[in-house]
């Protein structure tokens, strides 16, 4: 119940242990298109180009940063914790120019300042936040926040890593142009592969580049061969089939509970957590109105260790919680709600389990 990667469900590892398949096996080009099918549902989304990098959430943020920054080109990054900040590092290393609306960690980004810093600035290419945000538990309103985007021309780049599958992303009527996420969170796969998606005017954009994508791997162009439309496909790397596998099959379990049903459940089953943590004393770290459900934070109580309580949850109990990152380090708890881990029993197991050590 830490941050991620959430627990897998047997069927995900069942479908993981299946016979390998070449990575051009007609068989396995027919999984990746259902797999793309399943990732647009997902996204809510009828872009064409919606696939998975064959990497990490690090991987997807770095593939929709290098595809659409060039040097030169300037960017306003959203900060409110560490994800944000890595956004900021990576249109730096594309040589470009970042301008940084930084919040308070716990709290969301403000659209009244996003909106003041574009109406200052006429030459920003795009717009870049996390939409939930990992190390703090904030949820920022994309929605509100690509609209000020839109309305001055910008292109919007999205980290979807802890909210694909959990909370409401609609990638079409928010106008988000690229946006990524992970398979390890909400979606309860292995970890390892990052789902992705591109507008068309995100791809008008890659296609009309003055520069070569600065990385060969992650290069739009390239990869749109391998994973674009039609039975014949270029070679442009071997793909993890068996993750993938595992990714369809994730994908397929959402499908089947539908997305309204998984929203339902992560915040009917946070709910419980909120009641069973603060009848032993503990409090949220995030305002109830843009608190994520998937992703709690929670103040250590004075008097706790945090190492010892997380050591002790985890040796006598056979549960991890995630330690604080950045400015929450050894001051908070980050408990996730994901995907298959998103259960009353769950939650009883955890509240029980720190009643129990901080005793």
């Amino acid at each position: 119940m830490g941050p991620g990667p959430s627990d897998v469900s047997a069927r995900v590892l069942n479908a993981l242990a299946r016979p390998t398949l070449g990575h051009l096996d007609p068989q396995f080009i027919e999984l990746m298109d259902q797999t793309g099918d399943l990732l647009r549902y997902a996204f809510n989304t009828q872009n064409s180009l919606t696939m998975s990098i064959s990497a990490p959430g690090s991987a997807g943020m770095e593939a929709c940063i290098v595809n659409l920054i060039e040097p030169g080109d300037t960017v306003v990054v959203c900060i409110n914790g560490v994800f944000g900040m890595r956004m900021k590092e990576n249109v730096t290393r594309c040589g470009g120019t970042a301008i940084v609306i930084e919040s308070e960690w716990g709290e969301q980004t403000s659209p009244e300042e996003l909106e003041n810093v574009l109406q200052a600035n006429d030459n920003v290419k795009a717009v870049a936040f996390v939409h939930a945000e990992t190390s703090t538990g904030v949820r920022n309103d994309a929605q509100r926040l690509c609209a000020i985007a839109k309305q001055h021309g910008c292109l919007t780049i999205v980290d979807a890593v802890t909210s694909l599958g959990g909370i409401e992303l609609n990638i079409d009527e928010w106008q988000i142009d690229a946006c990524y996420s992970g398979s390890q969170k909400c979606l309860s796969c292995v970890p390892g592969l990052s789902p992705v998606t591109f507008s068309e005017t995100a791809l008008e954009v890659i296609r009309n580049r003055q520069h070569p994508v600065q990385s060969w791997f992650l290069d739009l162009n390239l990869i749109l061969g391998y994973w674009g439309a039609g039975t014949k496909r270029a070679y442009h790397h071997t793909a993890p089939v068996n993750s993938i596998y595992a990714l369809h099959e994730s994908l397929l379990m959402l499908q089947e509970e539908g997305l309204e049903n998984a929203f339902t459940r992560h915040k009917k089953v946070h709910e419980l957590l909120r009641e069973g943590l603060e009848s032993i004393g503990l409090t949220f770290a995030v305002d109830e109105a843009y608190r994520l459900p998937q992703l709690n934070v929670i103040l250590i109580p004075e008097g706790a260790d945090d190492a010892t309580v997380r050591g002790r949850l985890l040796n006598e109990f056979g549960l991890e919680i995630g330690a604080g990152l950045g400015k929450f380090a050894g001051k908070a708890w980050r408990i996730g709600l994901m995907g298959s881990a998103c259960t009353p029993r769950n939650v009883h197991h955890c509240v029980e389990s720190l009643r129990h050590v901080l005793a």
